[in-house]
């Protein structure tokens, strides 16, 4: 698995074990990324990934210009894995990672993000938990990649949805 864009274009990640995780295929981060940035200025700004996976996408904001970027993942074969890919960068940028549960991780987080990736297990129903859990220290942008129908709650606005196959983005706005 590669970086697909900005300053680390093209450097390999490892991906984890594909029983345990389901990385977000590159086609489908470029795209994320394009609609961001047609959205926001990356610079300065701030972001999390709940469901971190193999941290691509923490990588991938950082590389195209983010000043710093939170992982969080429960498993701890996969959380070694992320730690690994993460030795790399972590010198040279503001790289977090954490070990747990991201409902019960975010609820005692004291930073807030400008933008919030959600792509938890498919089917796992924790889209809405994870939704409330972030409310408090979403800035701006929540970007949620899911196969089944979410409820939205009402302090979030749909900006843009695409469809990759079988997949779903959604960006959502928080509401002031």
């Amino acid at each position: 698995m590669n970086i697909t864009g900005g300053i680390y274009n093209g450097q390999k990640i490892k991906a984890p074990d594909e029983n345990i995780t389901r990385p977000t295929l590159s086609k489908v981060r470029m795209s994320v990324f394009n609609m961001l940035g047609s959205l926001i200025k990356f610079n300065g700004k701030s972001f999390l990934d709940m469901y971190s996976g193999s941290g691509i996408m923490s990588l991938e904001a950082l590389s195209r210009g983010f000043e710093s970027s939170f992982a969080i993942e429960q498993n701890k074969k996969v959380y070694s894995v992320i730690k690994s890919n993460f030795l790399k960068y972590e010198q040279a940028h503001d790289l977090k990672l954490f070990l747990g549960d991201s409902l019960k991780v975010c609820k005692n987080l004291d930073n807030n993000f400008d933008v919030i990736y959600i792509d938890p297990p498919y089917f796992s129903g924790i889209y809405e938990k994870s939704l409330d859990a972030i409310k408090d220290i979403a800035n701006d942008i929540v970007i949620l990649e899911h196969v089944t129908e979410i409820d939205i709650p009402q302090c979030f606005e749909l900006i843009k949805q695409k469809k990759y196959g079988d997949k779903y983005i959604t960006l959502l706005r928080k509401l002031i």
